[in-house]
């Protein structure tokens, strides 16, 4: 189980390697956390890179470098985090990821490796892969200093709301994030997972009583399509006792479009979950309840937004 003081120990590891991100104030108890302004366009940055400098600290990291699968943020964020630390890339990636991240993996410098029609099969790959050359295998989610690095973000929100907030909506795919935001936070304030109705797989392993494999399709496949959530987030998730809820397609694109009509915010569908659960009534605040909504990441063709 991460504890708190996990999540501080990756707050002075990765002190100064990653941006500390800004909250703006969105409507009377509401506000953004932009996180989709971290290196690399998303959340993912803070974990890879402490789960680098982890690996690094215990004589895990060989000259080989580190191989890691991706839907595509874990991806940007291995890479960058890589190139800022002078290791060599290897990234899997299914070969249904957005050309947008494709394209900027190999900007960042890193070996692209398309494999499989999804996160878990380009996983798969990396896993061999990773055996093979004796690489640091970096997983997207399901990894303490990844987890814990992820968390530092619930820190800084700490810092940023001095007058206190109730609640913190964030978007799930295989739990990487809300795992780092519960071990963070628990303690200070509801968090509430928010999942897209076509690829559940927190939703899903709470209701089994374990991880369990989930079908995954939908617009937001791409960063929030992990068929099994992460056992690190599965374990949090049902000790922390949060709220689970879902969100359809349609509300997810909605809320997408609103974000840039209403705030000229340009975020990926997989982000604009969170805000969703607002806009669709999946998440009904109280009178007065705080809210934070966490939104993560910008890896996305803005061509669409109009």
């Amino acid at each position: 189980m991460i504890k708190s003081t996990e999540v501080e120990d990756a707050a002075r590891r990765i002190d100064g390697r990653i941006r500390r991100t800004p909250v703006a104030a969105a409507g009377p108890d509401l506000w953004f956390k932009l996180e989709y302004l971290q290196h690399a366009g998303s959340f993912k940055t803070r974990g890879m890179v402490n789960q680098i400098l982890a690996g690094a600290e215990r004589g895990a990291l060989p000259p080989a470098g580190i191989i890691a699968a991706s839907g595509g943020n874990a991806g940007l964020a291995a890479a960058f985090a890589a190139r800022e630390l002078g290791v060599a890339a290897e990234v899997y990636v299914p070969v249904t990821a957005p050309p947008v991240k494709v394209a900027k993996l190999g900007k960042l410098g890193a070996r692209v490796v398309q494999a499989g029609n999804e996160y878990a099969e380009a996983y798969a790959a990396a896993t061999v892969r990773a055996e093979e050359t004796g690489a640091l295998f970096c997983h997207a989610y399901d990894d303490p200093a990844m987890v814990a690095g992820n968390g530092t973000l619930g820190l800084e929100l700490i810092e940023q709301i001095p007058s206190g907030f109730d609640t913190v909506l964030v978007a799930v795919g295989g739990g990487g994030l809300v795992a780092g935001v519960i071990a963070a936070l628990r303690d200070r304030a509801r968090i509430v997972a928010v999942e897209p109705a076509t690829s559940r797989a927190l939703n899903a392993a709470l209701e089994a009583g374990e991880p369990v494999d989930v079908p995954v399709s939908g617009v937001a496949a791409d960063s929030l399509g992990a068929r099994r959530a992460g056992r690190i987030a599965y374990e949090l998730a049902a000790d922390a006792g949060i709220t689970s809820v879902l969100v359809p397609d349609e509300a997810i694109v909605d809320a997408r479009s609103r974000l840039w009509d209403d705030y000229r915010i340009v975020v990926e569908h997989g982000t604009a979950a969170a805000q969703a659960a607002l806009l669709c009534g999946a998440y009904r605040p109280e009178p007065g309840e705080r809210v934070v909504v966490l939104l993560c990441g910008a890896n996305t063709n803005p061509a669409d937004l109009g």
